[in-house]
C-alpha cells in the first residue's frame, strides 16, 4: 500500500523479488533499477460529418517499458537459470517480479510495483578491463506484460 507524505522518499531503499520469494542476501540484491513504466496509446479519429473541425482521441492499447536491473557479479547462477528456462520454452518461466520501496529506517513498504508475466530478454556481463578497479557488473533487462502499483 502506498504511503503519502509531503517529502519524497529516497530511492536507495528497495527490495526486489524475482518471483522466487527471496528479497534478502546477495543473490537478490541489485544496485540499480531503471525503466519501470507503462504507456497508453491513443488513436485519433474524426468522422467526415463531424461538426467540430478536430479529432477525437480514443484510448488504445497499453504497453509496458522494459526494466533494466544491474548488480555486481557475485557468482550466483539464479539469473542464468531463469534465463535458461525462458530460452528452453518453459511455460512456467514467466514470473511476477515485485519491487518494493521502503522508508528510510526500513520499517515500512511505501510503494510497490508488480511486473506481471515478466521474463528476461537480455543479460549482459562486463565490460572487463584489466587496468580498471571497478566492480564487475551484470545487467539484466526484463520485459513484462502489465504493471500494477500498490
Amino acid at each position: 500500500m502506498a504511503i503519502l507524505r509531503e517529502r519524497p522518499y529516497v530511492q536507495f531503499n528497495f527490495l526486489v523479488d524475482l518471483g522466487d520469494g527471496v528479497t534478502d542476501g546477495p543473490a537478490a540484491g541489485f544496485q540499480e533499477l531503471s525503466g519501470i513504466g507503462m504507456e497508453v496509446t491513443v488513436s485519433e479519429y474524426r468522422a467526415g460529418n463531424h461538426k467540430e473541425n478536430s479529432v477525437m482521441k480514443i484510448t488504445g492499447m497499453n504497453k509496458s517499458t522494459d526494466v533494466t536491473m544491474k548488480r555486481g557479479v557475485i557468482g550466483s547462477l539464479n539469473l542464468y537459470q531463469w534465463l535458461d528456462q525462458i530460452r528452453n520454452g518453459d511455460q512456467k518461466a514467466m514470473r511476477t517480479v515485485t519491487i518494493q520501496l521502503q522508508n528510510e529506517d526500513h520499517t515500512a513498504v511505501v510503494q510497490t510495483w508488480k511486473l506481471l508475466r515478466a521474463r528476461i530478454i537480455k543479460h549482459t556481463s562486463g565490460p572487463f578491463n584489466a587496468k580498471g578497479t571497478d566492480v564487475a557488473m551484470e545487467e539484466l533487462v526484463l520485459a513484462y506484460e502489465r504493471l500494477e502499483m500498490e
